[in-house]
């Protein structure tokens, strides 16, 4: 009896034992899909995935890539925080991974492609022209593909008995995706840039494998039988800030503050032109200072920009160095926001990224400057604009005549004189104070009056 109870005890710890063992080997994957270019809202998806994906202790992000390119800004923070991440980020190619998607997968630990999809054609083009940009942008997006792919490191190649080490991914071939003028000896002739076919890139260490969606991935190649994904989904703030990270809204947010300024300058009172000024510069610089991109101080140069020039409109009479100093703090606020400097440390920052920067500021300048323009132009003509000014002229020959009614109504009226009429001075009526003359010659200071016409401005009274 004995017997049988230890044996069933025995059995039932080893199903316990098992049942956990396997329990303790289930994976947890966190797939994260940019089906879109590479713009400020991928990367913050990017970002929020990869957070989450570690406060989940999930044993891989798996990247599901669809993109034709980008903006190379973003680009390479996703690449950077691809290769500082400790958690192991794979990449699956569900089609397209052109220009900047070529960038982001090289950063990737592995790379595999559905069939029929390419990678590659990194070369930097200019605008929305599509034309291929100056040698010097394309030498600096060369630099960084080749240290993409050095990052991968080398591995151990036996050929023949003889172990020789070999890049993991060939730096020479991720440069010949950027430009032409790089050859890559039997693999392009250098008259084209490279870009591969799932085929090619598997054939020459660009591609882990070959398979149809994410799932297949996950049982051959990372030999997982008990798993579970997890998805990232974008909330509305990340895209709200995504979208205001755009650089074509944020050249946009600049002409607006620009532009309040000036027209605040032009006007006396605070009015709408500082209040929109202001909410574009709020709008501007509070999604750079939650991503990291400025820093407090660098908002606070903006905000003692501002006050100057409040200080310029307000108290200083004329235009002098306040507003001088104000403009200075506020355009240099605006440009060390945009570049990731280290309180002036512009070591780790590219030329590239210093030059964009200052041709972004100075595109928006200029695109105030005509804006002013235009809307000074238009202001009080037919048009939308036509009720923003008074336009209708009230002439003498019309019968319009100025008359100061309140003035009118005090005819009759007692009041004190309150300094001496001789015969001009002050006096009080109803509790108000007035410029007065005497009909009567001197008047002494306290006296009695009563007010007996109005003209030019002036209160005729004679003594009670």
């Amino acid at each position: 009896m004995m017997k049988n109870r230890f044996f069933k005890i025995v059995i039932f710890l080893m199903m316990f034992l098992l049942s956990f063992s396997l329990y303790a080997e289930a994976k947890n994957y966190y797939q994260i899909t940019i089906d879109r270019d590479i713009d400020a809202t991928a990367w913050l998806d990017l970002k929020m995935g990869i957070m989450e994906a570690e406060k989940k202790a999930s044993d891989a992000v798996i990247l599901n890539l669809n993109t034709y390119g980008g903006v190379v800004l973003y680009a390479d923070s996703m690449r950077t925080l691809i290769l500082n991440t400790e958690i192991p980020v794979y990449v699956f190619i569900n089609n397209n991974a052109a220009s900047a998607g070529a960038l982001i997968s090289i950063a990737c630990d592995s790379i595999y492609m559905v069939r029929g999809a390419n990678i590659g054609a990194a070369t930097v083009v200019s605008g929305e022209s599509g034309e291929k940009a100056m040698d010097k942008y394309q030498s600096y997006m060369r630099a960084i593909m080749r240290s993409t792919a050095e990052a991968q490191g080398k591995k151990t190649v036996t050929t023949s008995g003889v172990e020789t080490e070999v890049w993991r991914r060939d730096p020479l071939i991720a440069e010949a995706m950027v430009d032409e003028i790089v050859v890559v000896e039997g693999i392009d002739d250098s008259t084209h840039i490279l870009t591969f076919t799932a085929e090619e890139a598997v054939k020459n260490g660009y591609c882990e494998g070959i398979y149809k969606n994410v799932d297949q991935i996950i049982r051959h190649s990372l030999n997982a039988t008990d798993y579970e994904v997890e998805y990232y989904e974008s909330d509305f703030w990340t895209k709200l800030k995504g979208w205001l990270l755009n650089p074509y809204l944020q050249s946009v947010l600049i002409m607006i503050i620009v532009g309040g300024i000036y027209f605040e300058l032009q006007t006396p009172g605070i009015g709408f032109a500082l209040c929109a000024s202001i909410v574009a510069g709020l709008l501007y610089f509070a999604p750079l200072y939650f991503d990291g991109y400025a820093d407090a101080w660098e908002g606070a140069v903006i905000v003692v920009g501002v006050l100057l020039l409040l200080l310029e409109i307000f108290v200083v009479p004329g235009f002098g160095i306040f507003g001088i100093v104000g403009i200075i703090c506020l355009f240099g606020g605006l440009f060390l926001s945009m570049v990731d400097n280290d309180l002036f440390d512009f070591e780790l920052i590219s030329s590239e990224r210093i030059i964009n920067s200052i041709i972004a500021i100075g595109i928006s300048m200029l695109g105030s400057i005509a804006l002013i323009i235009y809307l000074t132009s238009k202001i009080g003509s037919d048009g939308i604009f036509k009720d923003l000014a008074l336009t209708t002229s009230q002439d003498i020959e019309d019968g319009y005549v100025g008359v100061d009614t309140q003035s009118e109504s005090l005819i009759g009226k007692e009041g004190v004189t309150s300094t001496v009429l001789c015969p001009s001075g002050k006096v009080v009526v109803d509790g108000e104070y007035y410029d007065a003359i005497s009909e009567t010659g001197y008047i002494e200071e306290g006296e009695s009056i009563i007010v007996r016409k109005f003209s030019t401005g002036q209160l005729y009274v004679r003594k009670k």
